[in-house]
């Protein structure tokens, strides 16, 4: 029999869904706090201070730190791989222009392929024409007959804004992505830009603002961009 021991009366502040670490998938959680105290025979009787908070598997009934919430789920991971190729495939048409068939049958392979299945043609076109019309968010000007995206001599193609589109896309989902995703998302972001032959300027520097985005080398960038322009 216990004489002495610490209990800990735990007292529920929240919910909500995590990725468990345990369970290796999405779970519900009650995120608690708690008060120890020190008993004797079973009775609690001389508090020893707070602890936690800590977030408590539904399913595993595991405790976890707050930070446990840093891992997104398996649906807001899924999201967030949609929108990063979404916003590079976007990147690249206000750099390349839009008149090569070609590019544009890549992007909407890309964009469905990557989870929006409905993508259409005239849907990227009418967004590219949004953005073309925000000059807070591209440089350059947009032609939508011809489909051509030109920046003014001595500007960045890119265009600021972009860029920190690009940034905002990439950035939160590169620690969660192993180096092969890393790179499959910029590989197919070469794709586009070489549908309709060698890479320009301007999609170049989309390409290079992607690969720091997901942390890949300068290096590694240049490595893989050259060997996407080689036929397998």
């Amino acid at each position: 029999m216990c004489v002495m021991g610490v209990r800990t009366s735990w007292r529920t502040v929240a919910d909500g869904e995590f990725f468990c670490p345990d369970c290796g998938g999405d779970r519900n959680y009650l995120r608690r706090t708690g008060r120890r105290r020190l008993t004797v025979l079973g009775v609690p009787l001389v508090p020893r201070g707070a602890t936690g908070p800590v977030l408590e598997c539904s399913a595993c009934h595991g405790h976890f730190g707050p930070d446990a919430l840093d891992h997104p789920t398996t649906v807001r991971f899924s999201a967030m791989l949609r929108d990063a190729v979404h916003t590079v495939t976007l990147a690249l048409l206000a750099a390349g222009g839009t008149s090569s068939r070609a590019v544009r049958d890549t992007a909407v392979d890309t964009v469905r392929a990557a989870g929006f299945a409905d993508c259409s043609e005239d849907e990227l076109l009418t967004l590219l024409a949004a953005l073309a019309a925000d000059t807070g968010r591209l440089t350059g000007t947009y032609d939508a007959v011809t489909g051509g995206h030109c920046a003014p001599q001595g500007l960045d193609p890119c265009g600021t804004a972009l860029a920190i589109e690009l940034h905002e896309a990439l950035e939160p989902l590169a620690p969660h992505l192993a180096p092969a995703g890393r790179e499959a998302i910029l590989l197919q972001g070469a794709r586009i830009a070489l549908a309709d032959g060698s890479y320009t300027p301007a999609e170049r520097e989309v390409l290079s603002t992607v690969g720091s985005a997901l942390t890949l080398r300068p290096a590694d960038t240049n490595r893989l961009l050259a060997a996407a322009r080689t036929p397998s």
